[in-house]
C-alpha cells in the first residue's frame, strides 16, 4: 500500500495523463513528487536517468511520459517514434529495478491492438494479428514496454503494472486542429464557427465510425486504483465500456457549445477504423466504475476551453 510520505516520481507529468494522476494523488494526501522538466533530464539518455534515480530514489513511479503524436506525425517520424519511446521506457524501467522501486505503472495505448481485433477489444486479443501501418512504430514501443513490465515481473520479481487507456480527454488536452484528437478538435472547430456565425461545420468522414472516451480524471481515479489494488502480470484496460458514432459526439458537442448551423459530411475523407471499444471486465471485476459521464465532461472542459482562449466572450456565450 501506498503511504503517504512516499517519494512518487511522475514521469510525464506535464501532459493531460500525467498531470491528471499528479492531481489525483495530491487529492488523495500525497505531496512528496519527484517532477522534472523535459529541459532538465532528457528521459532518452541512460546516464541521465540513471544519475537521475540514485540521487532521488523514488519509491513509486507512474510512467506517463512518451513520444505522441497524430498520424501525420506517426507516419513520417517512424524512426524518431520507435527509438525514443524505446529508450525512454528502457531507461525508467530499467532504473526502477537497480534502484528497487517498490511499484511502477507503465501507460499503453490502444494502438497496441490489432488493426483487425474484434470489438470490444480485450486484453488477450494483443499480438493476435497485424497492427495499424501508420502508428506501427509507436504501437511496437508501447507493446514493448507491457513485454517489458511483464519480463522484470517474472525475472525479478518487481511489482510492475500495465494498463491500456481509450480515447482520453480533459484538462492539458491538445486543440491544435492539425494534430488534435477529434473531440476536442470538435469543441474547437463549433466554436470557432458560433462566433464566426458560420452557417455550417464540415465533418471528415461519414460520421459512422464509433469511439469510445473517457475523461482524463477517470483515469486517474483508476491508475489509482490499480496502484492500490492490482499486482499482476498482463495489463488492463482503462476505459467507459460504450462508445458513441462521430456523428452523434458532434451533435452533442454541437448542442453544449451553442452552434446553430448545420453539419455537412465530407464522405471523400477516410473514416478510419470502423469502432474501437475497449472491453472493461477486467478493471469492472476488480471493483472500479468511472464517474464522469460524457455530456458532463464535454461540458466541463468547454467551460475551461472558454476561460483558456476567450475570456472576453465568455460573458456572451
Amino acid at each position: 500500500m501506498m503511504n503517504k510520505e512516499d517519494k512518487i516520481y511522475i514521469a510525464g507529468h506535464r501532459g493531460m495523463v500525467g498531470s491528471a494522476i499528479h492531481r489525483k494523488l495530491e487529492s488523495e494526501g500525497f505531496h512528496n513528487f519527484i517532477t522534472r522538466e523535459l529541459s532538465e533530464l532528457d528521459l532518452r539518455s541512460q546516464p541521465d536517468v540513471v544519475s537521475f534515480f540514485e540521487k532521488e530514489k523514488p519509491d513509486y513511479v507512474i510512467l506517463a511520459a512518451a513520444k505522441v503524436g497524430g498520424i501525420v506525425a506517426n507516419n513520417t517520424y517512424r524512426a524518431e517514434f520507435l527509438y525514443d519511446n524505446l529508450m525512454i521506457q528502457n531507461n525508467i524501467i530499467h532504473q526502477s529495478y537497480v534502484n528497487n522501486v517498490k511499484k511502477l505503472l507503465f501507460l499503453g495505448s490502444s494502438c497496441i491492438y490489432p488493426k483487425l481485433a474484434p470489438q470490444p477489444l480485450k486484453e488477450d486479443a494483443l499480438l493476435t494479428g497485424l497492427l495499424e501501418p501508420t502508428n506501427e512504430p509507436y504501437a511496437i514501443a508501447k507493446i514493448a514496454g507491457i513485454k517489458m513490465c511483464d519480463a522484470y515481473r517474472d525475472q525479478y520479481g518487481c511489482d510492475y503494472i500495465s494498463v491500456m487507456p481509450t480515447n482520453l480527454y480533459g484538462p492539458n488536452d491538445n486543440y491544435d486542429l492539425k494534430n488534435s484528437h477529434v473531440l476536442p478538435a470538435l469543441i474547437r472547430k463549433f466554436h470557432e464557427a458560433k462566433m464566426e456565425r458560420k452557417k455550417s461545420v464540415e465533418i471528415w468522414g461519414t460520421g459512422n465510425p464509433k469511439r469510445e472516451f473517457m475523461h482524463v480524471e477517470d483515469l486517474a481515479s483508476a491508475c489509482y486504483f490499480l496502484m492500490q489494488n492490482y499486482s499482476d502480470s498482463g495489463f488492463v484496460n482503462i476505459g467507459v465500456g460504450k462508445d458513441v458514432s462521430i456523428k452523434e459526439l458532434a451533435l452533442l458537442i454541437k448542442q453544449i457549445v451553442g452552434f446553430e448551423g448545420e453539419l455537412t459530411f465530407d464522405t471523400s475523407k477516410p473514416d478510419g477504423t470502423p469502432r474501437k471499444l475497449m472491453d472493461v471486465s477486467k478493471l469492472k471485476n476488480l471493483g472500479f466504475k468511472y464517474n464522469i459521464e460524457l455530456e458532463d465532461g464535454i461540458r466541463s472542459v468547454y467551460g475551461t476551453y472558454l476561460m483558456n482562449n476567450n475570456p472576453s466572450q465568455e460573458q456572451g456565450s
